[in-house]
């Protein structure tokens, strides 16, 4: 089947990572897939950098709607059986053409739509309604988790039955091939995430101060609108030495901090389905979030990481504290009980399996 993959190419993190490496296991089974994506950016960088083959549409603004007929040619010249786009601007691009193409239209949701462009004025809302127009218009939804898929039912009124719920997936390293952990002597947090009021950090901060561990440190990477705000605020606190802030870092970077990290930690509002705890627990890394998403699916028992409650500063200091306290050994036992679970449920070859069988419903 010959399927194109639409995106912005704005993307970063969760988005772009997991465009790119749907598309790197596609290429590894053999499939016909391609990338489009509508501007220059992060997303056609690194699928170059992953061998995948993607055309650029050249769009100079985030709504160039004079490319439409340029988009329609494209699809309809390259034969594609399928168009698969991620994301509120693609999804857009694709509702204004879908009847002039011959392809079938699916859809990935990431986050919620209801939320995509909130604080943003009427703006917000004239797009947050486009883009649920949108995806009433698709052929079939993916859905990253079992709550985005009822939202989109009981929510945006989409038919139960072209909704499909498929989780997120990572490609896992071998654990005899991960280099070995670099002796500390704190007891090293990790939150990756932007730094954004929804992922949490403040939240963070504040149980961090109430813990009263001076052996924990912490350690933020990210960067986002938050940054400057969170550095007075860990400053305010009196957290000065215990709290690094690191900006954005590559993958490389973080899976070299991960060598001397004993817990990653997300605490935010809201969450599809983390693909950074995957990649910690990929890094044996025990892992720790808010009770966001779909978590429960990937932190399945208290032996296999910690859950706090969303927006609670006590409970997240009351699961750091439990972290902190737990022997080393037990610590490395559960970082491996949880990639062996990850691995075995959440990997790349799952995912793609599970997008394929929607797939061979337009055969």
């Amino acid at each position: 089947m010959r399927v194109l993959h639409v995106n912005a190419g704005l993307e970063r993190g969760g988005g772009l990572s997991h465009i790119v490496n749907l598309l790197r296991q596609a290429k590894r089974a053999g499939e016909d897939f391609e990338l489009l994506t509508l501007a220059e950016g992060p997303v056609a960088e690194a699928a170059r950098s992953a061998g995948i083959k993607v055309t650029v549409l050249g769009a100079q603004s985030r709504y160039a709607l004079g490319r439409l007929g340029q988009l329609v040619r494209f699809i309809n010249a390259g034969n594609y059986q399928l168009v698969h786009t991620h994301g509120p601007r693609a999804n857009l691009f694709l509702a204004l053409v879908h009847r002039r193409i011959a392809a079938h239209w699916v859809v990935t949701v990431h986050s919620n739509p209801l939320l995509d462009f909130k604080g943003r004025g009427l703006s917000g809302w004239l797009f947050t309604q486009l883009n649920l127009r949108a995806l009433r218009q698709a052929d079939s939804v993916l859905a990253v988790t079992n709550r985005f898929n009822q939202l989109l039912v009981k929510q945006v009124g989409l038919p139960a039955e072209r909704v499909h719920t498929i989780y997120n997936g990572i490609f896992f390293h071998p654990s005899n091939q991960l280099p070995a952990k670099e002796r500390h002597d704190y007891f090293n947090v990790i939150n990756v995430a932007r730094t954004e009021r929804v992922k949490g950090q403040e939240l963070l901060l504040r149980a961090l101060a109430s813990v009263k561990q001076p052996v924990i440190r912490l350690h933020v990477v990210g960067d986002g609108s938050e940054l400057p705000h969170l550095r007075d605020f860990a400053q305010s606190l009196g957290l000065g030495p215990e709290v690094t802030f690191h900006g954005f870092l590559n993958q490389t970077q973080i899976n070299h901090l991960y060598r001397r990290m004993d817990l990653a930690v997300l605490t935010s509002y809201s969450e599809s389905f983390p693909l950074v705890l995957l990649e910690a627990s990929d890094q044996l890394v025990p892992i720790m979030s808010t009770a966001v998403g779909d978590i429960e699916q990937m932190i399945p028992a208290p032996d296999h990481g910690f859950i706090a409650k969303v927006g609670d500063t006590a409970s997240i200091a009351a699961q750091l504290r439990a972290a902190a306290e737990t022997p080393r050994p037990e610590l490395a036992a559960m970082a491996v009980r949880q990639k062996n679970y990850v691995m075995t449920h959440f990997s790349m070859a799952n995912q793609l399996a599970a997008i394929l069988k929607v797939y061979h419903q337009y055969d």
